[in-house]
């Protein structure tokens, strides 16, 4: 879990595209326009927080770190990246920091 947090910041931080993460920038920007578009925006969105619950619950199960509702907790850690490319794309540099102290309990190693 600490891996992919930690990716997934390092490519907010530098990003390939204009917008940061390609996918956080563009599902408010598509959310209410329904169309193909919205439907693979969505069905990435789920797929993403199931990795991170999935990831959650793997951790649970091996006795490393307990996560009461590892759904939630993915809802979490999402809006917290999605937060950080935001804050990222507004110059705020304290954003990365604000992150791994915001997410941290959620790191398994």
């Amino acid at each position: 879990m600490r891996t992919l947090v930690d990716r997934w910041i390092a490519y907010a931080q530098e990003p390939l595209f204009p917008g940061g993460c390609f996918w956080a920038a563009n599902l408010p920007v598509f959310d209410s326009r329904p169309g193909p578009v919205r439907d693979t925006l969505a069905r990435q969105q789920r797929a993403w927080r199931e990795l991170i619950a999935d990831e959650l619950r793997h951790a649970s199960d091996a006795g490393k770190h307990a996560v009461l509702d590892a759904d939630l907790a993915a809802f979490q850690i999402d809006a917290v990246l999605t937060a950080t490319n935001t804050s990222l794309r507004l110059g705020d540099d304290s954003a990365v920091d604000t992150a791994h102290r915001k997410v941290p309990r959620y790191h398994v190693t």
